[in-house]
């Protein structure tokens, strides 16, 4: 079968790739949720969904730099990689072991695409067209949810030391305007530029400074230090999945988005 992935490669498969190595912990997640638990044989030490998987997968190395030796040893059908995650120069090193399906996803609509994707080159059709239809059926029940809610400007951090904020051209930008939540750096820079905080106020003056959970374990010191740079901004610590994990992870943000309006509104 001819298959293409979100890069525009041309894959041709003879038959079904049995033996799955997953670089991204969302789209571990996914692989899990349409079925293929006993196909995936390799993960990331950031694949932390589903749990068990830590102690009944072999784990390859980091989502940035790879353990080569490992992946050749464990002889996968194929790779699956994304744009973001993973760097060129990895994922081409990779393509001499096997073939490595890239995906690329800024929008729900191209997550959408991925898990259709997934479920033409691992047979498993039926499981991606339910999860298409119960993230559609959610996606339009939120945007009916948030159409009253006024817009907010925020700012949501991902790093410290130095501070690190989301820019556009990312999913987790996405998920911001999906929430009526307005990105002060989104025209400022594309993806994760660093900021000076004390031009905060300046530079957009946020009602909202959203903490994400991950990749930096934010505390209430950094929460104080950054309330001093902005008006009357509200802090908020947000679960860093919910905004950046695509895939079957959308669904429960779906939820996690509505209680987390209901908290601002208190």
């Amino acid at each position: 079968m001819n298959l293409t992935d979100q890069l525009g490669t041309i894959h041709n498969f003879e038959s079904t790739p049995k033996r799955i190595i997953s670089l991204v912990p969302s789209q571990t997640e996914l692989l899990y949720d349409l079925g293929l638990e006993e196909s995936i044989i390799g993960i990331t030490k950031f694949c932390v969904h589903p749990i068990h998987f830590k102690q009944t997968k072999t784990i390859v190395g980091g989502t940035k730099n790879v353990k080569l030796n490992v992946i050749k040893k464990v002889q996968p059908d194929i790779i699956i990689a994304n744009k973001e995650e993973n760097t060129k120069e990895m994922v081409d090193e990779l393509r001499k072991i096997c073939p490595v399906w890239v995906t690329d996803i800024v929008t729900i609509e191209e997550s959408l695409k991925m898990i259709s994707d997934f479920g033409q080159l691992f047979n498993k059709r039926t499981e991606a067209q339910k999860w298409t239809d119960k993230i559609n059926f959610a996606y339009r029940d939120f945007k009916i949810f948030v159409a009253d809610k006024s817009l907010q400007k925020a700012a949501y951090f991902i790093w410290a030391n130095p501070y690190m904020v989301v820019g556009n051209n990312t999913f987790i930008n996405e998920m911001l305007k999906l929430n009526n939540f307005h990105n002060i750096y989104e025209n400022r820079a594309e993806r994760y530029p660093e900021i000076i905080i004390q031009k905060m106020r300046i530079q957009g003056d946020p009602d909202l400074v959203l903490l994400s959970s991950e990749p930096f374990p934010f505390k209430d010191e950094h929460a104080f230090e950054l309330g001093r740079f902005s008006h009357h901004a509200k802090t908020v610590f947000v679960d860093g999945e919910m905004f950046s994990w695509y895939g079957s992870r959308i669904l429960k943000a779906f939820d996690y988005f509505k209680k987390l309006h209901n908290r601002l509104e208190e």
